[in-house]
């Protein structure tokens, strides 16, 4: 049996890369997915191969901004599912600046999409999973939330609060029978990499020659980590901060 046969999983910032790679391997691990995004043709396409290959997954388009949308997704999921037994937590967005540069309403944006969205579907998703006996989440922080970085501050900021949100989460919540953990994804190849460059490809070079393994990562590097913490192979870790980061942090 595959580690998620009949597993109901909730994944956002599903439409593109982390998010769509770890939508496809838990597809193919036999998990019942919802998906969703902001961009409705790339998740239609994610959804459409993973029923391709045999899968089984929806998705709905939305942008999690917009509170009556995020509010309702987790009771959508659960409609359609029968059940939720794992949250992925993880669509995000960057805006580059200092405190000096960055404007209050971009700041705002980070600070909602990447620390209040998972708290407020942690929320719904917690009284569902305490009612089954158990679930797993899985947040996506970033080897930015343990160390600093220049004009990064919203996003260091943010991704630090979900990794401490995590923890708590975690004590919270684990006499309940529900795991939380973050994973910490270091420099990948996805549209987050340079969100504050002026020169992405100069900038891609320059980070793959800062780290160790002299690379950038591949979003289908994170999606084995993530899958690692939701499963039951996981089941004595909770509050852990998972780093994927080809040693950058080290």
């Amino acid at each position: 049996m595959a580690r998620f046969d009949g597993k109901a999983v909730l994944i956002t910032g599903a439409n593109s890369g982390i998010g769509a790679a770890t939508a496809k391997a838990f597809g193919a691990e036999g998990a019942r997915l919802m998906l969703t995004g902001i961009s409705a043709d790339e998740g239609a396409a994610v959804m459409a191969e993973i029923n391709g290959t045999g899968g089984d997954a929806r998705f709905i388009h939305g942008d999690l901004m917009d509170s009556g949308f995020r509010d309702g997704l987790v009771d959508r999921a659960v409609a359609e599912l029968g059940r939720l037994d794992v949250l992925f937590n993880n669509a995000g967005v960057g805006f580059g600046g200092t405190v000096e540069t960055m404007s209050l309403e971009n700041y705002r944006r980070v600070m909602t999409v990447n620390l209040e969205v998972p708290f407020a579907l942690c929320r719904a998703a917690i009284p569902v999973m305490k009612a089954q006996g158990g679930g797993a989440i899985v947040n996506t922080a970033s080897e930015l939330g343990t160390i600093g970085a220049p004009r990064t501050v919203a996003y260091c900021a943010s991704k630090g609060g979900v990794i401490l949100m995590t923890r708590a989460m975690a004590l919270d919540h684990a006499a309940d029978g529900i795991r939380v953990n973050a994973i910490c994804p270091g420099p990948v190849d996805t549209a987050l990499l340079t969100f504050d460059s002026v020169d992405p490809d100069g900038d891609v070079e320059l980070i793959a020659v800062d780290t160790p393994m002299n690379r950038i990562g591949e979003v289908g590097e994170i999606a084995p980590a993530v899958l690692f913490l939701a499963s039951d192979e996981a089941s004595f870790m909770t509050g852990a901060t998972m780093i994927v980061d080809g040693g950058a942090t080290a």
